[in-house]
C-alpha cells in the first residue's frame, strides 16, 4: 500500500468499514462521506435496523483510516454481538485448504452483497454424478479436502510440478456427522497404491470426455494426470473406501501461506530443533509461530520428523490444522473484520469446490452446518496402511484389508471415533410405557437363544457378517442365515413369538436394539424344526457387532488426535 492512497476518501479497504457501535453492541458499515449513498440490498441479509443516517446537513463519521481498495464499498453490516463470537466460533471446522476463513465470515459477518462477492472468488467444477446434486442441512454429509501441489502465484517456483495442472497432494475425507455432534477427518495417504475407476470428465466447451482408469497406482495420480479433476479423484475415494464424497473444496499452496499471515502466523510445536535444506525449514525444539513461507514449508517436509515418509508428514499437517482452526477461532480473529476480510479473501480465492455447493446460499448453510461441531469431537485419524509388499525399496503403502473396513464402515455409517454425549432432541417422540417395557424382563443365555437372520437393505454380505459375530463372539450358537428378506427396510427389526420375549430380550441387549425395533408376532421354524426369531437387518445396520444404539466405539490399533489437542512434531 503507497501513501497517496492514504489520503483519498473513496478508497476504503472494506474491512476497515466495519465500526462497533457502541449503542448498540453491533458491528455497523460506515461509508465514506464522499461516496454516493449505497441501496440497502433487496435480497434477504443483513437487517437495515439500527444503522445511523446523516441528518441534513451533517455528514457521516469518517472511517477511522482509508486505504486502496480493488472494488467499491459494498453495503451489508455484521448483525452479531462480539462477545457471542467467541462461544459460536469455537465450535467453527477447519479444512486444509482455507475453508475455515470462509466459515467464519460467513457465520458472522452475514452481508450478502459482500458474500456475493466472495462467490464470485470462488471456483467450480462440474464434477457430475461423482457427488451429490444439492447439499441437504439435516443429513450427515462427506466433503472431500484436496490440497494439490500446483504452482500458482509468486515464489511457488520450487514446489510442484512445471505446467501440472496439480497432483492430489493432501487428502482429508471429512465426515460430519448427521446430528453434527461430532467430525471425522480421515487423511488419505498421496502414495496409497489404488484403482482409479474410468471417469467422466466436463471439458470447456460443454462436452464430456471419458478419461480411462488405470491400475495399481498412486492415489494423487486421480488428479491432474491425463486431464482427471476433482470428480476422478472423489470416485477414486468411493472406489477405495466404500464412502462416496458429496462434495469437494480443493485449494493450492498459496491458501497456507496467506491464511497463516492474515491470522499474523499459527503456533506450532516439535520436539527437537529442526534445520532442514530441503524444505528451508529451521525451528528450535518448543514452540514457535509459523506463517507465509515457512508455515508451507512446515506442512510439506518430510524429512524433519519420524521416518521421513509421507505418514508423518500426515501426522504434521493434523496437528498444524489443529493449531490453525484454534487461532481462527480464537476471540482476536472472531472480532476483528480486518483480519475476517483478508481470511475470507484469501481463502475463497485459493478455492475450488464442485458446482452443487458454488453458490452463495449453499456455501453458507455449510459454513453453519460445519459451525456446530465441537472442536473435541473432530477426529484426526489415517487410513490404515500397511508397506506395499511388491515393492523392495519401500515408497508406496496399501489398504490394510485387516484393519481399514471397520473405519471405512464407522464413517459410512456415521459412527464417532469419539465418545460423544447423548442428547434426545426436545422434538423427538419418546416411546411410550408399552414399548419400553419390552425391554424389561429376565434374558436368556445366549446358548438359548434361536434366531434366523436375513438382509433387508444393509449393504450386501451383512447378513453373514453378522451370523459370524453372533456365533464367534456373542455366544449366539443357535442362528442361521436364512438370506435375503422379501423387502428392503429402513430399521432393523426383530420379530418373536410371546414364548420368546426373554430370548428377544437378550438379543435386544446385545445387538443395542430399542424397544420399538422389537415386534411381538409370530416365530418361524429354523432348520432344524424348531421355533425361532427373525432378525431383519435394515438401512441402519451399522456393521458386524456394532450395537445399533452405538454412538461411538472402540477401534483398535488406530492413531488419532482431536482438533482440541496441542500436540508437538517428533
Amino acid at each position: 500500500m503507497d501513501a497517496q492512497g492514504r489520503g483519498r476518501a473513496d478508497d476504503v479497504d472494506p474491512a476497515d468499514q466495519w465500526v462497533l457501535n457502541p449503542r448498540t453492541g453491533e458491528y455497523e458499515l460506515r461509508l465514506s462521506p464522499s461516496a454516493p449513498a449505497a441501496p440497502e440490498p433487496s435480497v434477504p441479509g443483513p437487517r437495515a435496523a439500527g444503522r445511523r443516517t446523516a441528518a441534513p446537513g451533517r455528514e457521516v463519521p469518517p472511517q477511522r483510516r482509508r486505504r486502496p481498495a480493488p472494488e467499491e464499498p459494498v453495503p451489508g453490516r455484521r448483525g452479531r454481538r462480539p462477545e457471542k463470537k467467541k462461544s459460536r466460533g469455537k465450535k467453527v471446522l477447519l479444512w486444509t485448504g482455507g475453508t475455515m476463513a470462509f466459515v467464519v465470515l460467513v457465520a458472522g459477518v452475514g452481508g450478502y452483497v459482500y458474500l456475493k462477492h466472495l462467490e464470485g472468488n470462488v471456483s467450480t467444477t462440474d464434477v457430475g454424478n461423482a457427488g451429490s446434486s444439492s447439499f441437504k442441512k439435516d443429513e450427515a454429509f462427506n466433503i472431500l479436502i484436496i490440497g494439490t501441489d500446483k504452482r500458482t502465484g509468486e515464489g511457488n517456483e520450487g514446489y510442484g510440478d512445471k505446467g501440472s495442472a496439480g497432483h492430489a497432494d493432501t487428502n482429508i475425507l471429512l465426515h460430519v456427522a448427521k446430528d453434527r455432534s461430532n467430525a471425522t477427518a480421515l487423511s488419505i495417504p498421496r502414495d496409497l497404491i489404488v484403482d482409479i475407476p474410468d471417469c467422466e470428465t466436463k471439458q470447456e466447451d460443454g462436452s464430456t470426455k471419458v478419461i480411462p482408469g488405470s491400475s495399481g497406482v498412486r492415489f494423487n495420480q486421480s488428479l491432474g494426470d491425463l486431464g482427471r479433476d476433482a470428480g476422478c479423484t472423489m470416485r477414486t475415494v468411493t472406489e477405495t473406501t466404500g464412502v462416496k464424497p458429496d462434495h469437494f473444496m480443493m485449494a493450492d499452496f498459496n491458501a497456507v501461506k496467506t491464511l497463516t499471515s492474515a491470522v499474523g502466523g499459527v503456533d506450532v510445536c516439535v520436539e527437537h530443533a529442526v534445520d532442514d535444506p530441503k524444505s528451508h525449514l529451521k525451528l528450535p525444539a518448543g514452540e514457535s509461530t509459523v506463517e507465509g513461507e515457512q508455515a508451507l514449508a512446515f506442512v510439506r517436509t518430510r524429512h524433519a520428523f519420524g521416518n521421513e515418509g509421507d505418514l508423518d508428514r500426515i501426522k504434521v499437517q493434523q496437528q498444524f490444522l489443529g493449531s490453525l482452526m484454534r487461532k481462527m477461532s480464537s476471540s482476536d480473529t472472531l472480532t476483528s473484520p480486518t483480519k475476517l476480510v483478508k481470511l475470507a479473501e484469501a481463502a475463497t480465492k485459493a478455492l475450488t469446490v464442485d458446482s452443487a455447493i458454488g453458490n452463495v446460499g449453499t456455501l453458507k448453510d455449510v459454513a453453519l452446518e460445519l459451525k456446530k461441531v465441537p472442536p473435541k469431537n473432530i477426529t484426526f485419524a489415517t487410513v490404515p496402511v500397511l508397506d506395499n509388499p511388491a515393492e523392495k525399496v519401500k515408497a508406496t503403502v496399501v489398504v490394510n484389508e485387516a484393519k481399514a473396513p471397520q473405519v471405512f464402515d464407522m464413517v459410512k455409517n456415521d459412527i464417532s471415533f469419539t465418545e460423544v454425549e447423548q442428547k434426545k432432541k426436545a422434538k423427538q417422540k419418546k416411546e411410550d410405557a408399552a414399548v419400553a417395557a419390552r425391554l424389561e424382563g429376565e434374558k436368556s443365555e445366549p446358548a438359548e437363544v434361536r434366531v434366523r437372520v436375513l438382509n433387508g437393505g444393509a449393504p450386501s454380505g451383512s447378513a453373514g457378517r453378522e451370523l459370524t459375530y453372533l456365533q464367534n463372539e456373542a455366544g449366539i450358537t443357535k442362528s442361521e442365515n436364512a438370506g435375503n428378506a422379501p423387502a428392503d427396510i429402513a430399521r432393523t427389526t426383530l420379530e418373536y413369538a410371546p414364548d420368546q420375549a426373554d430370548q428377544a430380550r437378550a438379543l435386544a441387549e446385545i445387538l443395542g436394539l430399542s424397544g420399538a425395533a422389537m415386534k411381538p408376532g409370530e416365530s418361524v421354524t429354523n432348520s432344524q424344526g424348531l421355533p425361532a426369531m427373525t432378525l431383519t437387518l435394515g438401512k441402519d445396520f451399522k456393521g458386524a457387532g456394532v450395537k445399533l444404539d452405538a454412538k461411538s466405539i472402540e477401534t483398535p490399533d488406530l492413531e488419532k488426535s482431536t482438533a482440541d489437542q496441542k500436540l508437538c512434531a517428533s
